[in-house]
């Protein structure tokens, strides 16, 4: 009896840099890296709201030489960067209001974390952590949020050099992939809400599914059944802070595996490397890509927990659905052994060199996704040759 081929359609949504959740995160991780160049041992968890016309910090932040730091300052330069620069549109980087409620982090969390030697620092945090990876794409990520992220960084790089004229910062992408049998086979539908000047519906979406029709054919993916809905409501002109209101971390589907997988609930953007819900995604992001990289399965999720103040992880579990070469079971051994990997919060910070970035910023991990993407320490496969030869598999 031969086996019947199994289908789903699968969807995931990415947000531009403008949009006003994503501009708090930018604000909040834009804050962090200035600590961090100041003080490596800066606890930081800081928040962001946005609204017409204002920008709000708040939060605790203890970090040496604080007074050389202007988080208004590097507020208005995120603004800037990102390119609300026009008054009238009740958002701008030289007119909108400041507010700045920080202080420092609290003495009952930090006696928990705070510690002489790397391998004692407790957990910032009680609570769990995900990383996935899988072989669907070169990225080691799901397709739907592949696309839905390069499609958008897209659509960003050509407002930023004005090839199309009339778009403004904030925007959302969504993508609908089928797939056969787990693999991606064709794109069934593209939604594209982009702010814009005040101009003729009809020109905007002509010129917008052409642009991503043009994206998109390289994926080989396209069909001929391929759904384009370009601003479905017909306008989308009020847009960013003035729009809607945003706050840090409210984005973190779109920052992690678009819906795929697991999510322990934790947010990144603005915390230290000390916060577990941030490295400790990293790094189970980390173990994760380099066991599919290693050939030991198909995909793979992993997820750690920790207690508040305790340095050793109390659990870690490993699943590969079904996909394995080896037991999943085995795979946790290899991880818990400390040998390749050391889910110590004070060791896997120092493992990915989280408190002195190097190459990279924590600005800008807050756009596009935190995973998928070359250059940060924890994208890096160095480790499958050591998981192939722990695992036995040649």
């Amino acid at each position: 009896m031969s086996k019947m081929t199994t289908r789903h359609v699968y969807t995931s949504e990415s947000v531009s840099e403008g949009h006003p959740d994503k501009v708090c995160d930018q604000i909040s991780d834009a804050i962090l890296d200035a600590c961090l160049a100041n003080d490596p041992a800066a606890r930081v968890a800081c928040e962001t709201a946005v609204g017409p016309n204002l920008v709000v910090n708040l939060g605790e932040i203890t970090c040496k030489n604080w007074d050389r730091i202007n988080p208004g300052k590097i507020a208005r330069e995120v603004v800037q960067d990102i390119g609300y620069d026009n008054p009238t549109e009740g958002f701008s980087y030289d007119t909108f209001n400041y507010l700045c409620a920080l202080h420092g982090q609290s003495g009952d969390i930090a006696r928990g974390v705070t510690k002489a030697k790397a391998e004692d620092q407790g957990a910032g945090d009680q609570g769990m952590m995900f990383g996935y990876a899988s072989n669907a794409t070169r990225q080691f990520m799901p397709a739907p949020i592949v696309y839905a992220h390069s499609l958008l960084q897209f659509f960003t790089a050509l407002r930023k050099k004005g090839e199309i004229k009339y778009l403004r910062p904030d925007s959302k992408s969504q993508v609908s992939v089928l797939h056969e049998d787990g693999c991606a086979k064709e794109i069934t539908a593209v939604v594209i809400s982009h702010q814009t000047c005040d101009v003729p519906i009809t020109r905007i979406r002509k010129d917008l599914e052409e642009v991503a029709r043009d994206f998109l054919k390289d994926t080989g993916m396209l069909t001929n059944k391929t759904k384009f809905y370009i601003n479905p409501t017909g306008r989308f002109v009020i847009g960013g802070p003035c729009g809607d209101s945003g706050v840090t971390g409210r984005k973190i589907i779109v920052d992690t595996y678009g819906g795929v997988g697991s999510h322990g609930g934790g947010a990144f953007s603005g915390k230290d490397p000390s916060k577990v819900d941030r490295s400790a995604a990293y790094y189970c992001r980390y173990a994760a890509k380099n066991i599919v990289a290693a050939g030991l399965a198909d995909k793979c999720e992993i997820q750690v927990a920790y207690a508040i103040g305790v340095a050793k992880p109390l659990s870690i579990n490993v699943s590969t659905y079904g996909t394995g070469r080896i037991d999943d079971e085995k795979i946790a051994k290899i991880l818990m052994a400390n040998e390749i990997f050391d889910f110590r919060p004070g060791m896997l910070i120092k493992d990915l060199g989280l408190t002195k970035p190097k190459g990279w910023s924590y600005r800008g991990t807050s756009n596009y996704g935190h995973f998928g993407r070359e250059g940060f320490p924890w994208e890096k496969t160095d480790r499958a040759a050591a998981l192939r030869s722990a695992a036995g598999v040649k």
